[in-house]
């Protein structure tokens, strides 16, 4: 429903039997602007089961306090993330995890893991129906290789493609604000993520990728798109998500 320095929030819906099951991950929207986007996407809010926080930055944390008071839902989110937004009063909703902490939405089961960026404890996710793995990688500064670990058996992946280099180093961003973003817990390049993509393709279970968290001033769709083109050629189908309106619901 949105990715990038604008807002994130991305819902992963799971059928078990006859249930539907979601999960927002992330909530960096205006709880107006939230409800609104969930609407265009055929859903109201007390139709979210959980809602999965990967850091603190304000374009992830957004509204989930108001929107999980006001809806009743549990809030998922490291310790760290916890302490650095002030520890506020979740009235009994929240629930810490940390790497590898295994936990159920619905008919999909989640795994949290860490990753390199700049905050307290950041945490990315796969889940899985049982059948199909997903992953979720947004927002780290390189791959490491507990993070490629963790994402060897998926199927679909939403991974950051932030920047294309040579746009970064020529943007008007202060060299102090450049060497975050290319730095070891920055954001991935577009060349880091086709790398990425392409190891996940030759394991073998990779079948879908959607490049998401652009930054609007240094990267292009048609770069990132290119990008992953030409490491995965037809092995994959390749979505580029668009910074203030997400994508269209996908299949995994």
């Amino acid at each position: 429903m949105g990715s990038g320095s604008s807002g994130n929030a991305t819902v992963i819906q799971v059928r078990a039997g006859t249930r539907l099951s979601h999960l927002l991950v992330d909530c960096g929207l205006g709880i107006r602007e939230l409800d609104k986007r969930l609407g265009v996407a055929g859903m109201l809010a007390d139709q979210v089961d959980a809602i999965f926080i990967t850091h603190e930055h304000g374009d992830h944390i957004g509204c989930a306090r108001q929107l999980a008071l006001r809806e009743r839902i549990p809030v998922y989110m490291s310790e760290g993330t916890y302490g650095a937004i002030g520890r506020p009063d979740f009235d009994g909703l929240l629930r810490l995890v940390c790497d590898g902490e295994v936990f159920e939405v619905g008919g999909l089961q989640v795994r949290p893991f860490t990753v390199p960026h700049d905050a307290r404890e950041p945490l990315q996710l796969t889940c899985t129906d049982g059948a199909l793995r997903l992953g979720v990688l947004t927002d780290l500064g390189h791959v490491s290789p507990h993070v490629l670990q963790e994402l060897a058996a998926c199927a679909t992946l939403l991974l950051e493609c932030n920047h294309d280099e040579e746009l970064l180093m020529a943007s008007s961003y202060p060299a102090f604000l450049k060497r975050r973003v290319a730095g070891a817990y920055g954001h991935l390049a577009n060349s880091a993520a086709a790398t990425l993509a392409q190891s996940l393709l030759a394991a073998g279970t990779l079948r879908q990728v959607v490049a998401a968290h652009l930054s609007e001033q240094n990267n292009r769709p048609e770069l990132a798109r290119q990008a992953l083109l030409d490491a995965l050629g037809a092995g994959a189908e390749i979505h580029v998500a668009d910074g203030r309106t997400g994508s269209e619901w996908l299949s995994a």
